[in-house]
Formats: C-alpha cells, structure tokens, sequence
C-alpha cells in the first residue's frame, strides 16, 4: 500500500511539474529562511552558555534616571567601591572581581604597538568567571603580576601558545610594567557578553596612588563589577535589599552648601551573565548587545515567512484538486476508505515537503558562512551532537508536511464519487468556491506588504541617522586618539600646534568627548534659589576645538587665550593649591543650547552673562563659580538613539590629562594628511601609537549593527515577496486552467483579450488591495514603536505605506498577466470542442 502511495504522489508531481517546481522551491525557500533566521535568533539568545556556572555569575550594573528629565538610562558599569559593600553585606556572594577597561601601550623591542581589549583586575578573575584554560593552572591570576592571555594574542605576541612562564612588558599611565604570563585562555567566542584578550592582576592601591578618590567615588563608574554567588542563591531575594543596602553604603557628599548623594541618581542591579547581552544595558565598549525586541521581531518573520509558504502548498493543492476528482472518485468505487486517501494525500505532502527541505538544507549551507560574515557573528550548521539542528530538521518536515497536506487532503478526499463521474460531468466542476483561497492569499501579501512597508522605514531611519545635521561639520575630520596617555599629558600644545603646520590642515583642536567616544562625564550645576543641582555635561576642550570640529556659535562668544579667566587649565595629578585658586577666582564656560534650557533659559542670547556654581574641583573646595560667555548649537557627538546631552565646555590650555583626542579638520587628500600627521606624530613620541580615525569611519562602524540588521531584514522581506509572488502565480496559472471553457464562451459571445486580461488581473490584485488595508495598521503600530527608541527619528508619513502598497500591486499584476494574456490569446475553439 505505502509503495502504491508513493508510486502514484511521484507521478502526480511528474505529471504537474509547475506545480511541483513552484511548490517545492516556495517550500525550501520559506524553510531556509525559517532556518537561517531561527539560528541567529537561537545564537543571539546562547549568549554566555558556554561559560562553566554561568547561572551563578552575574554582573552589577547601575541603572541611572535623570532627575531633570525623569530620562532613564542603563550602564554595565559600575563603581570599584561597590564591589567592597556587596562582598559586606551579602554572604551568598562568594567571589567578585573588579574588571577595568585598558588599552596599553604593548612595548618590544623598542617598538610600542596598541592593544585591544586588555584588562586589569583587583582579584582573581578565574574563581568568579571560570574562563576555560588551554594552559596554566586554575589559580593563574591568585598572585598581583600574573596575567593570562588568549590563544590568539599569545600567537599575536609571541608566535606560539606555550608561554607559560615568558614575561611581556606594557607602558600604561607613563610607566613600563612587566607582567608573568601564567596561563593560556581559549579564545572567548564571538557570543559572549565578555570580551578579553589579556587579563593582568595588578595592585589597584597603587595604580591608582595618584587618583586616590577613584577606589572610594560612589559616582565614577569606569569598569564592570562581576560576582559569582553560591548555589540555590535566589538573587530576587538580593535584589529587593539593594535599596535599602544603597542608603547604609552610599554617604552624602557636601560641596559648598550643595549635597549629593549618587544613590539619588543611581541603583544597582544584578544580571544574570547570560542576560547581559539582550538586557537593558548595553556597552559597545565591552561586546556590542542586542534588544530582545529584535529577536522576537527575526523569530516572527521565521514564522510568518514558512507559514506563506505552507499557504502557498495549501493554495495549490486545493486548486488543482479539480485534476484528482475522478482518481479520487476511481478509488472510492474501488474501495478505498476516506480515511485511507487522506494518508495518502497527507504522505504526498510529507514527500513535497521532504524533497524542499533537501533543497532548503543546501541553500543554508551555501549562504551562512556569508550570512555569518555579514552580521559578524560565529554561526555554524551542524547536524548531530549539542546544537544539532536534525531533530529539529525532522520536526519541521513533519509539521509542515502535515499542516500544508490537512486540509487539502480533507477538501479532496470529500468527493463523491457519483457526483464526480456522472455522464458530461467535466473535472473542472468539482466542488469549491476558492473563498479559502482568496483568504490565504490576503493574508500572505499582507505579511509581504507589512514587511515591505517596515524595510522602507528602518532604511530611511538609517539614512537618516547618517545624514541628520549633527550640530557640527562631520566631514574631512580625523581624530586622533590616545592623547590622554601619561607620556603625552605636558605635550598637549605641542601636539596640536605641529598638527596645524601638517599641508592640508585647517584647523586643530582638543577635546575629551570627541565623536562617537566612550567618554562619559557630568557634574552638578547649583542654581540660584534652588536646592538640588541641575546635571550637566562637563568636557575639556582648547580655543582649536570650535572651528576644528565645525560648531556653530549661537551667542557670545569662544574661548580666547589671552583672557584669564577663559583658562581653567589644571595640573595633573590634581594639585590642591590650583583647585583651591581655580575655585576662589572661578571660570569662563560655554554651554549648549540644551544646557541653557537646563538651566531655566529658553533663549540663547539670554543665559550668556549669567554665573553659577559648579563642581568641578574636589569637595573640599567647594562649587566653583563658572560664567556663561557663549552658546553653541545642539551637537550630536554619540549615537542618534541617545538622548542629546546638555553640555558645559571648559578651556584647559595645558595639563589636566583630560583631553584624550585631537579634532583634524583637513583639506585636500586625505591619505596625505594622515601620513603627515603620523610623520608628525612619531617626531614626538615613540612611546604611543599613532591612533587616527576618519570621521566617515567612526560614524559607519557606530551604525554598523543597525546596518547589518536592517539589510537582514530587508533580504528576509525580500525573500516573502518572492514566495508571495510564486504561490500567486501557481495559483494563477491552475485558476486560468479551470476557467478554460468560461474565458473560451466569453470570447465567442464577444469579449476582447484586453477584458479578458483584465477580468483576470482583477480577480488577483484584488486580494492585494484588500491586504494593504489589514498590513498598514500592523505595520504602522509596529514602526512608531521602533522609531520611538531613537532620540531623533523621521516623521511616520504615508510614503513606505503607498509605496510598498504600489509595488506590491505591481508585482502582483507583473506576477500573472503574460499568463493572463496566454490565456485570454487562446482560440475558443480549443477549449469548447470537447463540448
């Protein structure tokens, strides 16, 4: 019995191969894509599994609400001193680590080359987070000056993994430091929330002898606290003591009469280590994250993508289930059961389906080292063992063998047999008004439709992040990093006046928030009559930096170096009778349009004059008068989903280590500049690498992932369309056959080929205006969600609506017309001779 079912489904298929063409390759399309994007979603949520006890790590983060705004804000960071009180007050923490962010000079053989993703810890990073080793023991980090190093920098480094026992030296804060590699990590995979590629102990007491606050500031958050707590720990229990475990740890600080307390600002939060990635906070400075939002978005699409194409097997079956009606009919006069046809036509299914998952599987193959590739990730195919996808292979070709066979196996397998082979009675009157079929098919353009409609959005958001007007002049700019080393820290001026004698630069000037850095400093401003403090940006800049970076001025006027009071420049390490003399004489700033807002001004013109108090010293110094000379438009320095930030610029000539880079406005060839200024820069210092930046290439990797994921969607909406417009035209093609002896009575009673052709492009774009009433709701509702995470977005208007509403007509009506026209082109003759 099997082999006559199989038999007789092989010759159906033969028999019908447009049929079987579309089928197939509609299925093993919407599978493969069903596929690819359910791998990136199960990759994107294998964050951290790898890790041995994960479920016991987790990291503090410090969730912040503005109190101006009620503006709420995430970080991965959090305080060193944090660590101290949880380790206090909490006994299920049995191990914590400090991990700071460092980018040190890596120096041999007289030659200083950068590193990249560096850290220093206060502990031993093993015993909370279990990195496996490839050599080395488990207490590799116990002692200060060990460090361990992953496979592929030990090779970077030293050219072979067995270095165990080899001692490597870096420059970091102006002094050579030698550290005794002790062991060897595997290289940390791409799915991972923690990136490392050395790992050093070191003496916190010391490193920081000179910036002695730093180890006991409840406000300078520069590094990530990780804990491991014991087994069964309920961390909700944890959680719901932070409040009250913030009011014993955190004190007051009082500046002048202003008091602070960074536990008003601030709370803290444990995450699971495997939820960092999708959380709430996200630091490009650590890994890139995710939103969970997105991956719920990409596993939908799955779904709805192999839900058109099961729609499209249901479409087709039951269309051309005029063809079997007397095979079907033959087989009940022969004695077959209903229940036996069923399992047929349910087998028939299964085999479509079988044969389209072969074709889905290559196709998979063929384009996931690329998909990889493409969204930077670490994605495999394999098939048997932990993270096998044949289980779940088998699964979805029985699943979708049986949903896309039900119900044309039910609507077949109801004929009845003398209705079917009475005398004259044709094949293409069998039973079915097709209300099923128009239903479906409403249903799978409207998925096409909404997709089309949410890509042409996230395209013109995305080019609209690109293109916006920052505040500034984005082009021709190069910045220049690393000027904050402890090398270069009384070498500032120099740098930036030899830069200005490069051929091609325009203009030269310093900064410490630069574009699209990872720098991040505010401080309280008092105003008059009030008790709390207004929260404003506060950044280092030199006389160069406004025509540098292009700012417009709006009021007032810029820093000049021949006021005194315009220089707020302080030695570093600090030194207290030049904060003391800074705070008793007070400074010139310039602010930002926001600031000025801020600080209760809704004009310019208005605030510049005006002198307020800020903290920009030590405590015990007080608020240091500072005097409004100018304001500056609004300027975008950071990604257009963050909130613009108000700012307050002071003028540091020299000293204070807080300018960490150069702003190079050039002309002329850009490679020239560039070498001119490395030419320049090695003149200086051989010490620190030069590191020099595009502006162009700053803002392209800061949008990078929306990129990425925006054209993912985009290919995937792509890919529905195609599906959409096979099915449509399969469908097309067996509803023009069954209407063969209509179209030939009407064009003997008179009817043209272009009312034929329109009768039949009507029938089928009629569906598709009926979907764009259903997709524009859904897809609206959708976007101004999405939008809505960005700070500054384009306006929802109807353009992506009409358009993707036209181009989904159009491809309907391109779809099925030259089959239209062969049909309506026919001669009557051929089609009512039987008659």
């Amino acid at each position: 019995m099997w082999r006559n079912y199989l038999t007789v489904g092989l010759r159906s298929l033969m028999k019908n191969r447009t049929y079987a063409f579309i089928n197939i390759l509609g299925l093993a399309i919407g599978m493969a894509a069903c596929l690819m994007i359910l791998l990136f979603v199960r990759y994107e949520l294998s964050y951290d599994n790898w890790l041995p006890k994960a479920a016991n790590v987790y990291q503090v983060q410090t969730w912040f609400k503005n109190p101006d705004t009620g503006e709420d804000s995430y970080g991965q960071m959090t305080t060193y001193t944090s660590q101290v009180a949880l380790r206090k007050d909490f006994p299920q923490i049995v191990s914590s680590v400090y991990v700071l962010s460092s980018e040190p000079v890596f120096y041999k053989d007289g030659q200083a080359t950068s590193t990249e993703n560096y850290r220093y810890v206060d502990g031993d990073l093993l015993d909370t987070i279990p990195l496996p080793l490839v050599a080395g023991s488990k207490d590799a980090l116990k002692q200060v000056g060990g460090a361990i190093l992953s496979e592929s920098e030990a090779v970077k480094r030293f050219g072979t993994t067995n270095v165990v026992g080899k001692t490597f030296t870096v420059i970091s804060k102006g002094k050579m430091r030698d550290f005794r590699v002790t062991g060897v990590f595997k290289d940390i995979p791409k799915n991972s929330s923690f990136a490392a590629s050395a790992i050093a102990r070191i003496d916190f007491q010391s490193f920081f002898a000179t910036e002695p606050d730093f180890l006991t500031c409840w406000g300078c958050n520069s590094g990530w606290v990780y804990v491991r707590t014991k087994n069964g720990t309920d961390i909700n229990t944890i959680q719901s003591q932070m409040k009250a475990w913030e009011k014993r740890n955190i004190p007051d600080q009082n500046v002048g009469e202003a008091r602070f307390n960074a536990g008003d600002y601030g709370d803290w939060h444990l995450i699971n280590m495997r939820d960092v990635h999708l959380g709430k906070a996200q630091d490009a400075s650590m890994t890139p994250g995710n939103d969970k939002t997105s991956i719920i978005t990409f596993a939908v699409i799955a779904l709805l993508i192999l839900g058109m194409a099961v729609v499209n097997f249901t479409n087709l079956s039951t269309a051309r289930a005029s063809q079997r009606a007397r095979e079907v009919a033959l087989r009940k006069v022969l004695g077959a059961t209903r229940q036996q046809l069923i399992v047929q036509f349910i087998g028939e299914s299964v085999i479509v389906t079988f044969l389209s998952m072969v074709i889905a599987l290559a196709i998979v193959e063929l384009a996931m080292p690329a998909f990889s590739a493409f969204l930077d990730a670490d994605m495999r195919v394999s098939y048997f063992g932990q993270g096998g996808i044949m289980l779940p292979v088998l699964l979805l070709v029985a699943v979708v063998g049986i949903l896309g066979g039900l119900y044309p196996a039910f609507f077949i397998s109801r004929f009845q047999p003398a209705s079917v082979l009475r005398a004259n009675k044709s094949s293409a009157e069998t039973p079915g008004s097709g209300r099923l079929r128009q239903v479906l098919v409403v249903g799978q353009f409207a998925v096409s439709i909404g997709l089309i409609i949410c890509t042409g959005v996230i395209y013109a958001q995305t080019v609209y992040a690109r293109t916006v007007d920052p505040g500034y002049k984005r082009d021709h700019i190069i910045q220049v990093g690393e000027l904050s080393r402890y090398q270069l820290l009384d070498k500032g001026e120099m740098i930036a006046e030899r830069a200005r004698r490069v051929p091609g630069v325009e203009a030269v000037g310093r900064t410490s928030i630069g574009i699209a850095t990872d720098n991040n400093n505010n401080t309280g401003v008092m105003l008059p009559g009030k008790k709390d403090p207004v929260n404003i940006g506060f950044y280092q800049v030199d006389t160069g930096f406004l025509d540098a970076m292009g700012l417009r001025l709006l009021a007032g006027r810029w820093f000049d170096d021949k006021r005194p009071l315009d220089d707020a420049s302080l030695p570093f390490p600090p030194d207290d009778n030049a904060q003391r003399n800074l705070a008793q004489r007070g400074a010139n700033i310039v602010i930002n349009e926001l600031a000025a807002q801020r600080l209760g001004y809704k004009h310019p013109a208005d605030v510049v004059g005006k002198t307020f108090r800020a903290a920009i010293v030590k405590d015990e110094f007080g608020l240091v008068p500072v005097t409004v000379v100018g304001v500056v438009k609004d300027s975008r320095f950071r990604s257009i989903k963050q909130p613009l930030d108000p700012i307050m610029f002071i003028n540091q000539r020299a000293g204070g280590g807080g300018q960490t880079h150069m702003i190079v406005r050039f002309k002329g060839d850009p490679e020239a500049v560039r070498r001119g200024l490395e030419q320049m820069w090695r003149g200086i210092t051989t010490e620190v690498p030069f590191n020099a930046k595009y502006s162009d290439d700053i803002i392209g990797k800061l949008y990078k992932a929306e990129d990425a994921r925006a054209q993912t969607f985009a290919a995937f909406a792509l890919l529905s369309v195609v599906v959409g417009c096979l099915g449509l035209f399969g469908l097309a093609a067996f509803t023009a056959d069954r209407r063969t002896k209509e179209i030939g009575i009407r064009k003997v009673m008179g009817a043209r080929t272009r009312d034929i052709v329109r009768l039949l492009v009507w029938q089928f774009t009629r569906p598709v205006i009926i979907a764009n009433l259903i997709a524009w709701p859904v897809a609206w509702w959708v976007m101004r969600d999405w939008l809505n995470k960005f700070d500054d977005r384009i306006a929802l208007g109807p353009t992506p609506f009409l358009a993707a509403g036209l181009l989904a007509l159009v491809i309907a009506v391109g779809t099925i017309a030259a089959h239209a026209v062969k049909i309506a082109s026919a001669n009557p003759i051929r089609a009512l001779r039987y008659e």
